[in-house]
């Protein structure tokens, strides 16, 4: 074989490398994806949490949100003052991959509470965030408030809007999963 069919397979193999590495989710879980507002968190949830290394299906993330979706983290500056950053939801994907990469992130929910108004809803969903799936405890919690419209076909998220838990912010126990 000549070189150039040597280098030719090589970079054909590790394409398919990388497309193993990168699967993602089906067209049809895209579409369960949006059908419940159960499976919508869910896969909220799980398009953002990985194992360090693992890259995330920023595509199923993009399938949950509306296009001008907005991302609101919410803390304290250095200053001791309460302050709040506003992201798209391309924004945040930049913001957060190589973090998510380099770290690992794993975020799943602990306890939700859920306000209807027709096809508006609203929730606080309580969540724990690990490196690892398989860590013991979380190193962080806190609430996503996330609202999320249905346009008759589907849900879709419209804004998460999140705070840390902190020694100046504890979760209240209505909301902490533990009542």
């Amino acid at each position: 074989m000549d070189q150039m069919k040597k280098l030719s397979l090589i970079l054909l193999i590790m394409l398919l490398g990388a497309e193993v590495t990168t699967a993602q989710v089906s067209e049809e879980q895209r579409t369960k994806d949006v059908q419940t507002i159960d499976n919508l968190i869910e896969a909220l949830y799980a398009s953002i949490s990985g194992d360090k290394g693992e890259p995330r299906d920023w595509e199923r993330f993009r399938n949950l949100v509306i296009p001008e979706a907005r991302l609101i983290p919410t803390g304290r500056n250095e200053d001791g003052e309460n302050v709040y950053r506003v992201y798209s939801p391309e924004e945040y994907i930049g913001m957060s991959d190589n973090y998510f990469l380099e770290n690992g992130f794993y975020e799943y929910e602990i306890n939700r509470e859920e306000h209807h108004y027709g096809r508006v809803v609203h929730l606080f969903s309580t969540y724990g965030s690990k490196n690892s799936k398989t860590d013991a405890e979380p190193f962080n919690k806190g609430i996503n408030s996330i609202q999320l419209f249905n346009d008759g076909e589907r849900w879709w998220s419209v804004t998460i809007y999140w705070a840390h838990e902190s020694e100046y912010n504890p979760i209240p126990e209505e909301y902490s999963g533990s009542n």
